[in-house]
């Protein structure tokens, strides 16, 4: 097997990330870990472009197989794989975090005006707009299509927060008005989940009959000016959720730097290299206040 560094990404993301929660993604790592034809073509792209949900959302978004042909099928089709690759990233876009966001929203003084940077469709700049189901109970909140369960070590007072402006940055924000980039956003939801891809195509439709303004820009060079647009008379919160690893350590610097000087609250949830793949950590102002699942399902306060 290749000793590549490409090699460890694909078998710490099929033995951590996708164990349990995708049989065929899990698999299909540990093939390519063991192929080194393949990691050979791996790592001729770009480093960034190496990762394995960039791959496996491409080969989707081309109608390609994720069973035991894939191998076979994406080296035949590699030039259109890659370039679709090396045009699109990963813009996981997963309203069910709002599970994890909602109860510490809404905590806050009220009304809020919401920053999600990192915000790619904006979907989680709706917390207000969803239904919660905590542990099983009965769910709470508006008439909504989209329902996020979630389990958690607390009960969770049935409050919704009072969102008077939102508002996002990305580098690409995504157009949910056109087919194909809805189609990439569906691409990207593992196999096995059909749960997460009907939640994604209700908060969809909710998020297309109101859209956010989403601004085109570097969290750091953008995140200032937006929070300065905000109204008067409302708490304004700047959020992110897996958007910090994907930033150069002076980034992350400059942009908790930022979020330390600014007069808003900051919600920080991102999994810090300490816990598993699975976990992610809640931060308020910098300071941990959960851990949650990454993609919304679990909350437990610390």
């Amino acid at each position: 097997m290749s000793e590549s560094t490409t090699a460890e990404r694909y078998l710490r993301f099929g033995r951590i990330a996708a164990q349990g929660s995708s049989p065929s993604y899990a698999a299909r790592c540990e093939e390519i870990a063991k192929n080194p034809d393949f990691l050979a073509l791996l790592d001729a792209l770009p480093e960034p472009k190496r990762q394995p949900n960039l791959l496996f959302g491409a080969v989707r978004f081309l109608d390609g197989p994720v069973d035991e042909s894939f191998l076979p099928w994406t080296t035949a089709h590699w030039p259109g794989v890659t370039a679709v690759m090396l045009a699109r990233s990963t813009q996981t876009n997963e309203a069910g975090r709002c599970a994890t966001l909602m109860p510490l929203l809404a905590r806050l003084p009220q009304p809020l005006a919401l920053i999600e940077v990192g915000a790619s469709a904006g979907l989680c700049l709706f917390p207000d707009k969803y239904r919660y189901a905590y542990n099983g109970q009965p769910s709470f909140g508006p008439d909504s299509p989209v329902v996020l369960p979630c389990r958690t070590n607390a009960v969770i007072p049935r409050q919704l927060p009072q969102v008077a402006w939102r508002a996002g940055i990305d580098l690409n924000p995504v157009d949910l008005a056109d087919p194909e980039q809805r189609r990439w956003l569906e691409a990207l939801v593992w196999p096995e989940q059909g749960d997460r891809l009907a939640r994604l195509r209700a908060a969809i439709e909710i998020v297309r009959a109101d859209p956010p303004r989403i601004v085109r820009g570097d969290l750091n060079d953008t995140v200032e000016d937006l929070v300065a647009q905000a109204p008067e008379g409302a708490t304004t919160v700047v959020f992110h959720s897996a958007v910090l690893a994907y930033l150069t350590a002076a980034d992350r610097r400059r942009f908790t730097g930022t979020m330390r000087r600014l007069p808003v609250r900051w919600i920080s949830n991102e999994a810090p290299a300490v816990i598993d793949g699975k976990r992610f950590a809640l931060l308020l102002d910098g300071e941990p206040v959960a851990r949650t699942g990454s993609h919304g399902q679990l909350l437990e306060w610390i």
